[in-house]
């Protein structure tokens, strides 16, 4: 397994299977925790320093999202990217965005309108600081479940959350373009003055023609190969607080980091 961002010990109080779906949640997106890498319970255990049960609770949720999936006789996996699976997802996500949109406007209020603002306000601030992708697509994937949220269409929720949960494992290829990230959130602002108006139909228009441009971008963006392919340097796997470094066998020290770690 290559390896993970430096995770944070948890604290007293805090829900320890929220924090390890977090941690793994965090390197999945960052492409640490690459597509088709197997997520063993019990080594994630081992490396967390937690029991199984928030790890297996942990996954199950990641599957639920899309982001894995059981394979038979060898268990959960990080979901692989498909490109021509990946063209048939974006057709169907964008009518159910476009839906949830629609149906967010309708239940618009002044709460959930500061909330949208709030996350666009951050990912403008994210933009400016030229953070990483996996800040982009963090702040992507929350815009869109805000809306879910606002929405509040559980059978519309259990339909889509899966979808754009594999959608959002393209993005690593779908953003190599340093205009994709401004594109994306400029598109995103458009969707929140469409709903801030009171108009439905334009609001699930807009949100259509988003992830629609999305589709098409992802056909300009890349190959089958592309997506699939390893990435040039591969490392392995630990969940450490720690800084994010090759390992020894490339001939570079690995810092001393302290595993996740839940109160005994």
């Amino acid at each position: 397994m290559p390896d993970s961002p430096g995770l944070e010990s948890v604290s007293p109080g805090e829900l320890l299977t929220d924090r390890t779906y977090e941690a793994l949640k965090a390197a999945i997106l960052r492409n640490q925790l690459t597509p088709g890498t197997a997520l063993s319970v019990p080594e994630l255990a081992r490396q967390l320093n937690v029991s199984r049960t928030p790890v297996r609770e942990a996954v199950q949720r990641l599957i639920y999202e899309g982001l894995a999936n059981h394979v038979s006789r060898r268990g959960a996996e990080v979901s692989k990217v498909d490109i021509a699976d990946l063209r048939q997802l974006y057709v169907v996500r964008e009518l159910l965005e476009g839906m949830s949109a629609r149906l967010a406007t309708e239940r618009l209020d002044a709460e959930g309108l500061s909330t949208l603002r709030g996350i666009l306000a951050e990912h403008e601030r994210v933009l400016a600081g030229d953070a990483d992708n996996a800040a982009h697509i963090e702040l992507d994937i929350r815009f869109h479940r805000t809306l879910r949220e606002i929405a509040a269409n559980t059978h519309l929720t259990a339909a889509l959350e899966p979808i754009a949960g594999r959608s959002h494992l393209a993005l690593h290829s779908l953003w190599r373009s340093k205009d994709a990230p401004r594109l994306a959130l400029d598109e995103h602002i458009h969707i929140v003055d469409a709903m801030a108006a009171g108009d439905p139909e334009f609001a699930e228009t807009v949100a259509r023609q988003h992830i629609s441009r999305l589709r098409v971008r992802l056909s300009q963006a890349t190959t089958r190969d592309d997506m699939s392919s390893e990435a040039p340097r591969r490392r392995n796997f630990s969940l450490l607080v720690g800084d994010d470094v090759p390992s020894e066998s490339e001939g570079h020290a690995t810092p001393r980091a302290r595993s996740l770690e839940t109160p005994r």
